[in-house]
């Protein structure tokens, strides 16, 4: 079956396999333009040439791969967003919209490490190919259509000495207060044998840095006076260091010991923050170096990434999924009429299955899935056969979903469970048993008792006369 691409009148290229009986798959290209992020860091846009290749022919439970070269299409380029001495790593993410048989989208992800050190502005590589997939569970035709690019960049931990008279980042001084002091001894141990000094109170120094942490470099010398530190226009912690005294208060006794870390801070937000030291008095103040630190990142920092926008015609390609010839094999547990009812203990998820890559995947799910088929109820074993029930199917879940069935009964007995006996008889909970025999029991017995009474009332009768004689 011919690969059925569609498109739209502009630049794009469709790239078609020209045998018909072997025609799976179709190379879509696409151009982009990318801004912000490191796109402004190198040529402000980059362009990008894309070729995005789908199969168009698949059959239930084939993969639905698809690839995605990348590459520049002109001398633009990403840069390098900072000073980065151990490089860095670019990320690449794309998108790929599903419609008509599945509503969703892949994302195809690659990335490659930069080589360093870089300083900014240093072009930046793609990765050749990004991808991602998707498993496909029933027959249909889903049609595809490129969307975005992102790029995004992650730089490594590392920490970066910027010197006092560094070109690039580069360190602002007041105006007239400093001197610039250069080819000092080897065993001052000064960074690059060379700082900037000064005199004079209120005379300021300022560095526009990268990173999540800075340290302030000079010399541990009992000449000098307290420095005022400020991060981002606010007094840092601790807000003074005085190069005079040890760490435990004491003063020094030596001078010109150079390459001193004297206040540290970490743990800033990643991004761009500014460093400004102060002489608060008529004192010696140095400044020979900032050590800029960068920790441990977890992700891309979101200021860096660039978004790349379809230039060429919006183009679309259908992949047509073929059906199996297996069914599946009914139940046969019977139902109230006689039928068989259908088995739901394995009904397909009826979509697309995401790729189980690490990437940031957005899972595509069926646009036009329809109901599975509720099962016929079935009698229960525990019911009599002269009561009526209700069958219950809870919903369906993914991808295995069970049918659970509820059983509710709903007829009314026929037959007191507690028989009572009637109005002003005994309530005892149980009625006297009734049969002919006892009936004639109890005339007999009555006739007895009548008789017995009449033969005693004879005899009293008698016994009343004699004693009546005798006394006459």
């Amino acid at each position: 079956m011919a690969a059925l691409a569609l498109g739209l009148a502009g630049t794009a290229a469709i790239v078609v396999p020209a045998v018909t009986a072997q025609a799976n798959t179709a190379d879509l290209v696409v151009d982009y333009a990318c801004n912000q992020g490191v796109a402004s860091s190198g040529s402000g846009t980059v362009h990008l040439r894309t070729k995005l290749t789908v199969p168009t022919t698949l059959k239930v439970g084939d993969p639905l791969n698809v690839a995605w070269n990348l590459g520049y299409r002109d001398a633009t380029r990403f840069g390098a967003p900072t000073l980065l001495p151990n490089g860095g790593r670019i990320y690449v993410t794309g998108e790929v919209n599903l419609s008509d048989g599945w509503q969703g989208q892949l994302q195809p992800v690659g990335n490659v490490d930069q080589d360093g050190p870089m300083k900014k502005g240093t072009p930046l590589n793609l990765p050749s190919t990004i991808s991602d997939f998707a498993y496909t569970t029933r027959a249909g035709t889903v049609t595809l259509k490129p969307g975005k690019l992102y790029v995004d960049f992650r730089p490594p931990a590392s920490e970066v000495m910027v010197n006092d008279d560094q070109a690039d980042p580069k360190i602002y001084y007041s105006p007239g207060d400093w001197v610039d002091v250069n080819d000092r001894p080897s065993g001052d141990n000064d960074y690059h044998l060379d700082f900037h000094q000064t005199n004079k109170a209120g005379a300021w120094a300022e560095l526009t840095f990268t990173g999540t942490g800075i340290e302030y470099v000079a010399q541990k010398d009992r000449r000098g006076g307290p420095v005022e530190i400020w991060v981002d226009n606010q007094l840092a912690t601790p807000p003074r260091v005085d190069p005079s005294r040890n760490d435990d208060g004491t003063l020094v006794n030596d001078s010109n010991v150079g390459g001193q870390t004297l206040w540290s801070f970490t743990g800033l937000e990643y991004g761009q923050h500014t460093i400004t030291i102060k002489n608060v008095e008529d004192k010696r103040t140095l400044l020979d170096a900032f050590r800029v630190i960068t920790g441990e990142l977890p992700g891309p920092p979101p200021q860096y990434r660039a978004e790349c926008t379809l230039i060429s015609a919006p183009v679309a390609v259908q992949v047509t999924i073929a059906g199996t010839n297996s069914s599946p094999t009914p139940d046969s547990s019977p139902s109230p009429d006689g039928s068989p009812s259908p088995d739901t203990s394995a009904s397909p998820s009826g979509g697309v299955s995401p790729s189980p890559s690490g990437s940031p995947s957005a899972s595509p799910t069926p646009g036009d899935q329809s109901p599975s088929p509720s099962p016929s109820p079935s009698r229960s074993p525990n019911l009599s056969a002269t009561q009526n029930y209700v069958v219950a199917v809870l919903p369906q879940g993914s991808p295995s979903p069970t049918a659970t069935r509820t059983v509710t009964l709903t007829a009314t007995p026929t037959v007191a469970q507690v028989a009572v006996t009637p109005q002003g008889g005994a309530q005892t909970g149980e009625a006297p048993e009734r049969t002919a025999a006892s009936a004639v029991l109890l005339i007999g017995a009555g006739g007895a008792l009548l008789i017995v009474g009449m033969l005693s009332g004879v005899a009293m009768l008698r016994r009343r006369a004699a004693h009546a004689g005798e006394r006459s």
